[in-house]
This record gives C-alpha cells, sequence and structure tokens, in this order.
C-alpha cells in the first residue's frame, strides 16, 4: 500500500535555514500503528529517497499521542542563500510519496 492511500498528510516544513523537517500525519491510530511497526521510515530509507548521505538525517521520530512520523532532512544549500530552491522548505515532500508500506498486520 502507498502511504499516498493511508496518510492524511504528507509534508515538509522549514526547521532552521540548515534543516526541513518532514512530517507524516494519520488519523487513523490502527494505520499509524501498523505503519510504524512495519518500521518502512527509516534514516537509511530517507537517506536514499533524498539522495543524500545518513549524517544528514536526524532520528526518526514517532510521535503516538499526535499520530506523526517525523525526521527532519539537512538542506543543500542554506535557507535563503544562493542556489537555494525552497527558502521554507515546503516543497520537498515528493520523495517521501513513493513509499510503499508492507504491515506485518493491521491491529484490531
Amino acid at each position: 500500500m502507498n502511504i499516498r492511500e493511508i496518510a492524511s498528510v504528507i509534508r515538509t516544513k522549514n526547521a532552521g535555514p540548515y534543516w526541513f523537517s518532514a512530517d507524516i500525519m494519520f488519523d487513523n491510530t490502527e494505520l499509524y500503528q501498523a505503519v510504524k511497526e512495519s518500521q518502512a521510515f527509516s534514516r537509511e530509507r530517507v537517506a536514499r529517497l533524498y539522495n543524500v548521505d545518513l549524517e544528514n538525517i536526524s532520528e526518526v521520530i514517532y510521535h503516538d499521542e499526535g499520530r506523526i512520523i517525523k525526521v527532519n532532512i539537512k538542506r543543500p544549500f542554506v535557507s535563503g542563500s544562493p542556489g537555494d530552491s525552497d527558502v521554507l522548505g515546503m516543497q520537498q515532500h515528493a520523495p517521501l510519496l513513493d513509499i510503499d508500506i508492507r504491515f506485518h498486520k493491521l491491529h484490531k
């Protein structure tokens, strides 16, 4: 199943001049837990999706109460500097849209 089919929001946003944050949000606790258990979001996978070294990816954070998966990604250019094409970091979510999730099980 593709993440686009089950997440209610997939977005990126500014996390300071050197990083942007990727958030994947869920309306459904069961789906959130199943995605969390699938381990589809690892630092290694995010690094591959964004074609960056692992050191440029923060820890993947699971916020159970909010049903949010979060990871920070180091910007290739400092926000607002020459070469930066997205000062606010809001147009960086496209690589996340291709994540396929293989569920081990769905909770009941």
